[in-house]
């Protein structure tokens, strides 16, 4: 078990990796305002002894979260969407948010505005999670950005035209021209019901 300022310790480490550079002793000191970098030694040793952590003594930005370290959020069972039936509370898998946010890839949030990707899941209001980069493949879900206007839709490729097809039926396709370009593909929603 850990203490609490053992986890904000943690919380705190994982911030900083997932943003790409793990912090230095001073700067853990200094963000809990502990005027003694021993002080924050031992909150790492206990760390590491608890298996949170691995660190390396001849680097000053050299820890690394270990797997046990990782926020994983336990993936239930299923449930239906029709009828109910009596949910069975076993633990299938984990799913590991951090290692989807952990990558060393520009990702950005963008919130959906209109129903034109209703027919694959995402509603007006949800959020894509976007890994920028300026290529996507037929099939790919992508931002793109047309004559200064973002839109989010499937990227299709017909006969080496390129277009970008809504997922409701009430929508045409956008043919892609040399105003259109991709700003990224989307990685995944977040909807939010509370």
């Amino acid at each position: 078990m850990l203490t609490a300022k053992q986890k904000n310790v943690l919380i705190f480490l994982r911030q900083r990796i997932r943003s790409g550079l793990p912090p230095t002793i001073r700067e853990i000191a200094q963000e809990f305002k502990v005027s003694s970098t021993g002080t924050v030694r031992d909150y790492l040793k206990a760390l590491c002894t608890k298996g949170y952590i691995i660190l390396s003594e001849k680097k000053s930005r050299a820890i690394e979260l270990t797997e046990k370290a990782m926020l994983n959020i336990p993936i239930i069972g299923q449930v239906p969407a029709g009828v109910p039936v009596l949910a069975v509370e076993n633990v299938e898998d984990y799913f590991n948010v951090d290692k989807l946010f952990a990558q060393q890839d520009e990702l950005f949030f963008l919130r959906v505005k209109g129903d034109s990707m209703i027919g694959v899941g995402i509603m007006p209001d949800d959020l894509v999670l976007v890994k920028k980069q300026p290529i996507a493949r037929d099939g790919d879900m992508v931002v793109c950005r047309i004559d200064g206007e973002v839109t989010v839709k499937t990227l299709r490729n017909k006969d080496k035209c390129f277009y970008l097809q809504p997922e409701n039926k009430n929508y045409s396709i956008i043919p892609l021209t040399e105003n259109s370009q991709i700003v990224g593909k989307v990685i995944t929603a977040v909807r939010k019901y509370v």
